[in-house]
């Protein structure tokens, strides 16, 4: 039997970053100005390129995950900023990095960089910023932090790879593909919610949870965006409702509709996915199947689960207003889908 929801309630649980936004608004400013600081160069490309995505218009949100956990952990000096700008410069290179390998042509509503100055400049700009993320960590001189963040680095790049390996394979599994996106989108959602509590000299108790906050709070953001991508808009996604079908991305609508689909369905799958008949009709038929196998609701279904990991994970911290805001970003990225 189904749960019917108030319009009260259905607010309620709709959430909003407005609050989040609101609470890191100074520190944020002081992040915007160092992050066109450390994007500037002799080298004129450089600047053009960064600045291109880094305007694009993305929310920020890992950022502000440093920042409001550094907050609610009592940090009164001026370290996190740095470190929010780090994160924020390790997304962007691994976006620059990521429209190269995915072949990429429109991000955030505008055309990729690699469509604009060549794949070449768009790997090595990405490189540069890395190199950036990396001083202003050392500066920061937090040796568990740098650990922190170099480590999701690393992770980040196996899961990059990992995604490789797994490209066009419809025999992908549900938990090798979990993998993928806790290495590739989660691991730099939990270094930045993680890196805030370790520089305000919080307890373990507190690191570890806002570690697990951020981990889950990813793997739910991405599963959402494997929703969006055949069940949402254009606006909402800032790219073509469908890009990951025509790229022949494996995600979990896809990987669900697959499993549950007969051998003749499986069979345009394949011919889709792993030989590109992937038009538009092509994509038409994909949407039905997913609509009739339920593929795409169990995946939100799913981001729904990890979503309620990363709010007990929050549950045995202090109540702060901090502390609400992040809450309120768990239900925010999940009602994107609504």
């Amino acid at each position: 039997m189904g749960v019917v929801l108030s319009l009260d309630e259905k607010k309620k649980h709709e959430g909003s970053i407005q609050p989040l936004v609101d609470l890191t608004k100074a520190d944020m400013g002081r992040v915007n100005e160092l992050i066109l600081s450390k994007a500037g160069s002799d080298v004129e490309m450089i600047p053009e390129v960064a600045n291109h995505l880094i305007s694009s218009g993305g929310k920020r949100l890992r950022p502000m995950l440093t920042l409001a956990s550094a907050r609610m952990c009592g940090y009164e000096g001026d370290g996190h900023v740095k470190l929010a700008t780090s994160v924020e410069f390790m997304h962007t290179a691994t976006l620059l990095h990521d429209d190269v390998v995915d072949e990429s042509d429109l991000r955030r509503g505008k055309s990729t960089a690699r469509t604009i100055w060549g794949n070449q400049a768009s790997v090595l700009v990405g490189d540069f910023l890395l190199g950036q993320a990396f001083k202003m960590m050392v500066d920061v001189g937090s040796l568990e932090a740098l650990d922190v963040l170099a480590t999701s680095a690393s992770i980040i790049a196996e899961g990059e790879v990992m995604q490789l390996a797994a490209a066009k394979n419809m025999e992908t599994t549900e938990d090798e593909y979990l993998a993928v996106i806790k290495a590739k989108t989660a691991a730099l959602f939990s270094a930045a919610a993680e890196v805030g509590p370790i520089i305000a000299g919080a307890s373990r108790a507190d690191r570890v949870a806002l570690r697990s906050y951020g981990l889950n709070l990813g793997l739910a953001f991405q599963l959402v965006d494997d929703a969006l991508d055949y069940g949402g808009s254009a606006r909402d996604l800032g790219k073509n409702v469908g890009d990951d079908f025509r790229e022949g991305k494996i995600t979990m609508p896809l990987l669900l509709s697959y499993r549950r689909g007969t051998a003749e369905e499986r069979t345009f799958w394949k011919k889709s996915i792993e030989e590109g008949a992937n038009d538009d009709s092509a994509l038409e038929k994909a949407i039905g199947l997913m609509t009739r196998y339920g593929a795409i609701a169990d995946t939100v279904q799913r981001a729904r689960h990890f979503g309620e990991i990363a709010r007990d994970a929050l549950a045995p911290l202090a109540a702060t207003p901090e502390k609400d805001a992040l809450i309120d970003v768990i239900d925010f990225c999940i009602s994107r889908v609504n």
